[in-house]
């Protein structure tokens, strides 16, 4: 191999690791919401976000517009770190104090609602990005009236259900808990609370004990988003990580510590960080079985990341040589 050919490889090498950084740095989509029961986020997300049924979902969309339900999966606090109750005020508790998602703390007793037992239940947590940490589900105070704003003391003093990196099957985290014995229309409020980060995630969901779920002005019970309405909708999606933290490349390694029933694992050791660390989003396998450890992301992201340094690399290597060349015809 003649030197001129090492120079162009060695240029070629030396531009992919980078060309690889910066492609992965693109944001991860989403992160996530209860499924079942689902949130009311969620349930107005699987209506429609343009057109949804009820006059609650319709509500929502007047009050903050349709980005709110194509950034379901985005009711969050980036650096809460567990300070929940001091963090948001009573009366927004489901937008977490956030403006845009303030729609969603409206009084009223025809949110989209699930059927709900007392006793043992399974719940699912959809998470579009699983990331590692512990997930509470507390549920209203007998006596709950849903025509009132939602407030810390409305909430029972401790959660029904409590788990630490629950496993992840096919894109959602499945647990147990035993619901306390109540009646009529009650809310679950959920908060995910990541290890890797101060970052939490929020939702409500109306359930009906007694019911079908439906009320008088809408008398089916909620849905949950379908894979193929996510996927849909994940093109008009605003949601991104934000350097909210947990998504480095020495942070997945962590997580990736922690395999699929092995919520226990100890983290690997932790690799020197580079000044500049970018996102990156492991690809997630069709119905496979995870954990919360695990930080995911669009399926498609390596793929493209690794099909575009490889062109970058090529082009710098051939423009490289193309130097060279000029360089050798002037003499120099």
């Amino acid at each position: 191999m003649t030197a001129r050919r090492k120079v162009a490889m060695v240029a070629a090498l030396g531009i992919a690791p980078i060309a690889l950084t910066a492609l992965a740095a693109a944001p991860a989509v989403g992160h996530g919401s209860m499924k079942d029961p689902v949130s009311r986020i969620a349930a107005c997300f699987a209506e429609g976000p343009e057109n949804p049924d009820t006059d609650a979902c319709k509500a929502l969309v007047a009050a903050g517009g349709t980005q709110p339900l194509y950034d379901w999966n985005e009711v969050n606090i980036g650096d809460v770190a567990g300070a929940h109750k001091s963090r948001i005020p009573d009366g927004k508790l489901c937008s977490v104090g956030r403006d845009k998602y303030k729609g969603l703390d409206a009084p009223r007793a025809d949110w989209p609602s699930t059927a709900m037992t007392s006793g043992s239940n399974t719940f699912r947590w959809r998470a579009t990005a699983p990331h590692r940490g512990t997930l509470e589900l507390f549920i209203t105070k007998d006596g709950y009236d849903a025509t009132q704003p939602l407030k810390w003391s409305d909430l029972e003093a401790q959660p029904f259900a409590s788990v630490t990196n629950p496993p992840l099957e096919n894109g959602s985290y499945v647990f147990n808990g035993t619901v306390p014995n109540k009646s009529g229309r009650h809310l679950i409020y959920s908060i995910l609370q990541r290890s890797d980060s101060p970052e939490a995630f929020y939702t409500c969901s109306d359930v009906v004990f007694g019911g079908g779920g439906g009320n008088a002005s809408n008398p089916e019970p909620a849905k949950a988003p379908s894979d193929s309405a996510i996927e849909k909708g994940a093109a008009k999606s605003g949601v991104d990580h934000n350097g909210k933290g947990g998504d480095t490349p020495t942070e997945v390694k962590k997580n990736a510590a922690y395999t699929a029933g092995d919520s226990g694992a100890q983290p690997a050791a932790e690799a020197p960080a580079a000044k500049e660390e970018a996102p990156v989003n492991a690809p997630e396998a069709q119905g496979a079985t995870e954990n919360l450890a695990e930080t995911g992301g669009d399926s498609n992201t390596t793929y493209i990341a690794i099909g575009g340094a490889a062109a970058l690399a090529l082009g710098a290597a051939a423009m490289f040589g193309t130097t060279r060349r000029r360089a050798a015809r002037n003499g120099r």
